[in-house]
């Protein structure tokens, strides 16, 4: 969203343009504001930007109404089926892209047949722990707070990372390109990204997610395992707020990368995209 200006004659007019995709192709709104920018444009360009994101918000209402809709037909047994599958792919997924030689089929053996396959150690562990603390998260609706996620971290590389499980880090990290913010001011930040969520509940959930996870991934309050946490934080959002989650695909994680390098509007525009397109059915039914 930017200020843009026209000049008709001896006078400059201000508009408000904002531009995004829709159906694959890029949409340009405008707003006229005046002969000079009013001292509320904070507050218009909210409004605006509310006004634009209507048709993604009734897509958004649409996969939510048609998941709840499928998901009560199921008997129980056929959800816990279905959530150990997702359990298996969003385990595989969300480990392969920081790294782990874990294959789909490697984590099917783990996680379903408790077959260890010939891997690292410490791979096979961290894929039992996250499907485990990945299961336990979704029958549980608990308070997202601090204690919430260093109980997650703890649990996922208790077995690996004992040295920084389940603690913050205390020590300067670089991600990529990025700086992640002093060790000294993650108590505070966090105390934030906690608030910022609490005084959120009414945004719709999947924006809620998205901005929670480029967030959490922006302060790095781990010395390892931020990616993990922050995805499996995501997909809680999502889960309790009756929402089908967004399992990131180690095929695609280039693109999630290049989305998290760039500012938190964009990484949000990248994460409806990917959700509407995963979610596509639902919306159109």
């Amino acid at each position: 969203m930017r200020i843009i200006t026209r000049k008709k004659g001896n006078k400059i007019y201000f508009y408000l343009q904002h531009s995004f995709r829709k159906q694959g192709k890029v949409i340009t709104k405008e707003k006229y504001l005046g002969i000079e920018v009013p001292k509320n444009i904070n507050e218009i360009k909210k409004d605006f930007l509310k006004e634009s994101k209507l048709d993604l918000y009734k897509k958004l209402e649409k996969i939510k109404k048609h998941f709840q809709e499928e998901w009560k037909r199921l008997p129980p047994s056929a959800k816990e089926k279905e959530l150990e599958s997702i359990s298996i792919a969003f385990t595989y997924n969300t480990n392969a892209i920081e790294g782990s030689t874990i294959t789909l089929h490697d984590a099917l053996e783990i996680i379903h047949y408790n077959i260890s396959p010939n891997k690292p150690l410490r791979d096979v562990k961290e894929t039992e722990a996250h499907s485990k603390v990945f299961l336990q998260m979704l029958c549980k609706n608990e308070q997202i707070t601090k204690e919430l996620l260093l109980k997650w971290h703890k649990n996922v590389f208790g077995e690996t990372k004992l040295d920084i499980a389940g603690r913050f880090r205390d020590y300067l990290v670089r991600v990529g390109p990025h700086l992640a913010p002093d060790w000294q001011d993650i108590e505070e930040l966090m105390k934030n990204f906690i608030a910022f969520i609490r005084n959120n509940k009414k945004m719709n959930p999947a924006e809620l997610a998205a901005r929670a996870h480029y967030q959490f991934e922006k302060i790095h309050p781990f010395g390892d395992g931020n990616g993990r946490v922050g995805r499996l934080l995501m997909n809680f959002i999502l889960w309790h707020n009756k929402y089908p989650m967004l399992i990131i695909e180690y095929e695609k994680r280039k693109s999630y990368y290049r989305a998290l390098q760039k500012d938190e509007e964009n990484f949000v525009s990248y994460f409806m995209r990917r959700y509407l397109t995963v979610h596509k059915k639902r919306y159109l039914n």
